[in-house]
């Protein structure tokens, strides 16, 4: 299935798998379950015509690394991390393409980070770093929404990174893409705000799996956000974000004041 995109899709009043193919979409069978989905792909049926694309999956966490691009920590004036720099971000921040990002009032400066999403595919506990692709999925475009004012003031992540709608996935899960030497791209109101390439990572998508995974176990439908290159800056109510990643496609979601 190199090279596959699987999209999930509203169809009939509920969330099932579909294969992009020719410019359309083939049903997979088995609903939205992650439990052999690769096989199930291979076999996907019917055209089918989706009422909208909902977000690849339905997380039970979102396991996000900090810093993990050189420029990004120029950028923020902050050493390179000795490991990776993990935080989490809720499930219930989980949103899909075209939906709208909602700044709460009151939070002040509110910033956008576009970022490879990796997609777990297999429970993964205590992996080795030669073996952390084996359970993975495949990989989707991302957005880290950060209330940056309250990052400076708390010294947790939690309340800046864990609102409501600030965890934009899509459009696909990407599978058998190599996530090694992927352009990845921030566009803000049709602006390429942030230009980079995985090639830039301080931790490859392996290393850090692997790291993850001997922290806490790592569940089918997990995202492990890889972090992002320099140039965030502010969103405000009436922007459009995209994130354009090689291989994957265009995350794009409006902005709600």
């Amino acid at each position: 299935m190199s090279g596959a995109k699987l999209f999930r899709i509203e169809h009939e009043g509920r969330p099932r798998y579909a294969l992009e193919s020719g410019g359309g979409y083939r049903l997979v069978d088995g609903g939205d379950g992650l439990s052999d989905l690769k096989a199930r792909a291979a076999a996907a049926g019917a055209a089918v015509k989706p009422a909208r694309i909902l977000a690849p999956v339905a997380p039970s966490k979102i396991v996000a690394i900090g810093l993990n691009y050189k420029d990004h920590a120029a950028e923020m004036n902050k050493p390179l991390p000795a490991e990776p720099l993990m935080f989490l971000k809720p499930s219930t921040a989980v949103i899909g393409p075209g939906d709208p990002i909602r700044i709460p009032a009151g939070v002040g400066e509110v910033h956008y980070e576009a970022e490879l999403g990796v997609v777990i595919g297999k429970q993964a506990s205590r992996v080795p770093a030669d073996k952390a692709m084996e359970h993975v999925l495949g990989l989707t475009c991302l957005v880290d929404v950060t209330a940056r004012e309250l990052q400076r003031k708390e010294v947790q992540y939690t309340r800046a990174k864990g609102f409501d709608t600030f965890a934009p996935i899509g459009p696909c899960i990407a599978m058998g893409l190599d996530p090694s030497a992927l352009d990845v791209e921030g566009w803000l109101n049709g602006q390429r705000k942030q230009a980079s390439n995985t090639r830039q990572l301080i931790f490859s998508v392996a290393q850090i799996v692997a790291f993850v995974s001997n922290v806490m176990t790592l569940l089918a439908g997990d995202v492990i956000a890889t972090g992002t290159p320099s140039g965030v800056g502010p969103l405000k109510g009436g922007d459009t974000f995209s994130v354009k990643i090689e291989g994957i496609g265009e995350l794009t979601n409006p902005v709600n004041g």
